[in-house]
């Protein structure tokens, strides 16, 4: 599986995805990271591992189908088969999901359907967690569609939120959960072990 990472901040999820793939425990190949943040982290992260680093933005084009096709044209360079959403803070472009169909994922720090849509990302999530009063959040990896945290539920994981949570704690629990489990997400599409019926989605 030729991969490509799309991550806006300090890529501490690519930091997983890559040694997971060091460790042989995904069958994977890190084509190319991008970034629409020119300081992203995530960039230089990939640039220290010797790995095609790409900031493009949608600003720098006439039009969202320009753009569609510049980024098409990159991911065809970089011979890419599949996209891992990391922390990647804009929307995927229509083509380019219609191109990549079931072959994009996103990680979500919450149980999604709840906690998810626009502008729930980052320590937003966890503020609403803890501040809605649930004793339990956790981590998902869905399919992206064309619609903020939308797509198939490939896999959930849940953790207790505690009494003595805050949202910098939870936050630090989820991260530490995502990183356990992004890779494993990853792999299962690697080996050929997700299996799709409708908008069902189930791992053998």
């Amino acid at each position: 599986m030729n991969l490509a990472v799309f991550a806006s901040g300090r890529g501490s999820n690519l930091g997983a995805i890559l040694e997971a793939i060091r460790k042989g425990d995904l069958p994977a190949r890190l084509s190319v990271v991008i970034s629409n943040n020119a300081s992203a982290g995530a960039l230089e992260l990939a640039r220290s591992n010797h790995i095609p680093a790409v900031r493009i933005r949608q600003q720098e084009y006439p039009s969202e189908e320009a753009f569609s096709e510049a980024l098409i044209s990159l991911l065809a360079q970089h011979e890419v088969d599949f996209i891992a959403l990391a922390g990647y803070m804009r929307m995927i472009p229509p083509d380019v999901i219609a191109r990549f169909r079931n072959r994009i994922t996103n990680i979500h720090p919450a149980l999604l359907p709840s906690f998810g849509g626009s502008g729930m990302y980052g320590m937003r999530v966890h503020e609403a967690v803890i501040r809605s009063g649930v004793k339990i959040s956790g981590v998902t990896v869905h399919l992206v569609d064309e619609e903020y945290d939308h797509g198939p539920i490939v896999m959930q994981r849940a953790i207790e939120v505690t009494a003595n949570d805050d949202p910098v704690s939870l936050a630090a629990k989820v991260q530490k959960l995502e990183h356990e489990m992004y890779p494993q997400a990853l792999r299962a599409f690697a080996e050929g072990r997700v299996m799709m019926k409708g908008t069902t989605v189930w791992i053998r």
